[in-house]
């Protein structure tokens, strides 16, 4: 059934309490509304916990969509109990993990910015990142390094704004990904809006993101690939260039 996705809204609920309406074969938990964020866009799903009445934890290995996007599923790990429908859960996220994606796929967003190249795919990691553009320039990574941390310096909001999905289709030319649909199919989109009056970006996502720039913390482009004739391969990770080595 539905579920009341609260992350949408808050990226920063790290728990909550929630009700069990569906036990899967595979073993897949619904719940009435969750904190967990789903798989999707290129972000893993959160991992975590459930707390029952008696305080016994049941730690999930993924969170996942079920056959549409109005559907969670909460997967344990294997060896865990099951909770019976109608019983009471307190969810708890993974809050480290979780802040860790949302640092990274907010960086992810300014890469976007200082490449303003069609992207032809990306993936949010933990403790790296990869957004692929089409293009054939050849680009310096220290700089590129350099143009990203001013922008979190410059520690510029980042927030959401809902458009209607007719609003999204009458306006395509926001959409900056060549190959993955925008979040469509709930009957409204969430921009991620970078500045006031988005300033520096608005592109349709679904994912989570801290809410300044400054909150990305120390980045740089590990390295540059090429992937294909006209195709190069970002990688993103957390410290100062150097850090890796």
């Amino acid at each position: 059934m539905p579920v009341n996705a609260l992350y949408r809204d808050d990226f920063y609920l790290s728990t909550c309490e929630a009700v069990v309406t569906a036990v899967h074969d595979d073993r897949g938990i619904e719940l009435d509304q969750t904190c967990f964020y789903a798989t999707s866009g290129g972000q893993p799903g959160d991992t975590g916990f459930l707390e029952r009445a008696d305080g016994s934890k049941i730690t999930l290995g993924q969170t996942k969509h079920g056959a549409t996007k109005d559907i969670v599923v909460h997967v344990p790990l294997e060896g865990q109990e099951q909770p019976a429908v109608g019983e009471k859960l307190v969810l708890h996220v993974d809050w480290p993990r979780r802040y860790k994606l949302m640092r990274m796929h907010t960086a992810c967003h300014l890469l976007s910015v200082v490449c303003s190249y069609p992207i032809t795919g990306a993936a949010v990691g933990e403790d790296e990142s990869r957004v692929d553009f089409d293009m054939t320039e050849t680009i310096d990574k220290d700089d590129v390094t350099e143009k990203l941390m001013e922008l979190v310096r410059q520690n510029y909001p980042v927030y959401l704004q809902w458009i209607t999905d007719e609003e999204l289709a009458a306006n395509p030319g926001i959409v900056k990904s060549k190959n993955v649909r925008p979040p469509i199919g709930l009957g409204r989109v969430s921009l991620v809006c970078i500045g006031e009056n988005s300033a520096i970006d608005s592109q349709p996502c679904g994912g989570t993101h801290v809410s300044e720039t400054q909150e990305v913390g120390q980045i740089h482009i590990a390295k540059i690939e090429k992937k294909g004739k006209e195709n190069r391969r970002f990688r993103i990770r957390f410290g100062a260039p150097g850090d890796e080595a």
